[in-house]
């Protein structure tokens, strides 16, 4: 553990390179109180962060109110994340965010980061950058001198029970299976659809597919063809991937529902799609909708 010294009123900032004890149930109690948009899963939040890929380097900065964490990209050995950022509602207003994000930065700068994004850093995120509605957040970023590089969104898919009918895909798997292809819940074999994630995208999928809460997928002859995963990311949708060998066979649209339908079962009452890219399918399969709205930003450390 180091420190950074800051202002009386912020108190010291303390580098933890692990969060557990009574460090990590601190550090979740600060999230749950701070993320008015995410109370609910705040803390598992935390926690995942806490859990990255074994070869990702990763702090967690903390003060008495305030939680900050920061991790290096492993795509860009030049680029360093600050994944998330909470203070305290009772030490609000007192420069405790300025203060923890100062101390990111110089905790980057340290493992060799030349530029800073405050934005999510697959496959282990709590988000894609500043959801828009923490303003005070997307305010601090721009005081510092951090430039809005991109927006990204979500979508919402509601899960009510109106929903039953919308979410039955056993008339799919039955026309799938007349073709060839079986679709399964995945159990011990994860691992070969982690290799398949990697070979049609990247190790960042592979990894979100092993630790996903669900998984579900596709083969044809011994073959993995597509999957979808939900909960790598607390209570999230994604990733999702068809090979270009099945695309146009409808198993996207039914291994979708069968992750929404798993996590209506968890007590979900709506699924945030994250990060999505298109947006016609997510909302004719299911109905979703364009909402949650985040901003990308970064800047150079001098």
């Amino acid at each position: 553990m180091t420190s950074h010294p800051t202002g009386p009123e912020t108190g010291e900032v303390r580098v933890l390179r692990k969060l557990r004890g009574a460090d990590l149930a601190r550090a979740a109690e600060v999230a749950r109180a701070a993320l008015v948009h995410d109370a609910e899963e705040a803390g598992a939040l935390v926690e995942r962060l806490a859990a990255p890929p074994a070869n990702r380097r990763w702090a967690a900065l903390v003060t008495g109110g305030g939680l900050a964490m920061a991790s290096m990209s492993t795509a860009d050995p030049a680029v360093g994340h600050v994944d998330l950022i909470a203070v305290h509602p009772d030490h609000q207003g007192l420069g405790g965010g300025r203060a923890l994000l100062r101390a990111a930065e110089e905790w980057l700068r340290g493992q060799g980061a030349r530029r800073v994004r405050l934005a999510g850093n697959p496959p282990c995120y709590a988000w894609p950058g500043i959801d828009v509605r923490y303003t005070p957040a997307a305010c601090l970023a721009e005081s510092l001198g951090y430039e809005l590089d991109r927006t990204a969104w979500n979508m919402t898919a509601g899960l009510d029970t109106g929903l039953d009918t919308g979410l039955d895909v056993r008339a799919d798997v039955e026309r799938l299976a007349k073709i060839g292809i079986e679709v399964r819940a995945a159990g011990g074999d994860r691992g070969r659809v982690a290799e398949f994630a990697r070979e049609h995208w990247n190790d960042a999928w592979a990894w979100e597919a092993v630790n996903a809460s669900g998984l579900h997928y596709a083969e044809r002859d011994g073959r993995v063809l597509a999957f979808a995963a939900w909960g790598t990311r607390p209570s999230w949708f994604g990733p999702m991937g068809t090979a270009p060998e099945a695309r146009g066979t409808g198993l996207g649209r039914v291994l979708l529902r069968l992750c929404l339908a798993d996590m209506r079962a968890a007590g979900q009452r709506t699924a945030q799609i994250g990060w999505v890219g298109p947006l016609r399918f997510y909302a004719r399969a299911v109905g979703a909708r364009a909402e949650r709205v985040f901003w990308l930003y970064g800047r150079e450390l001098a």
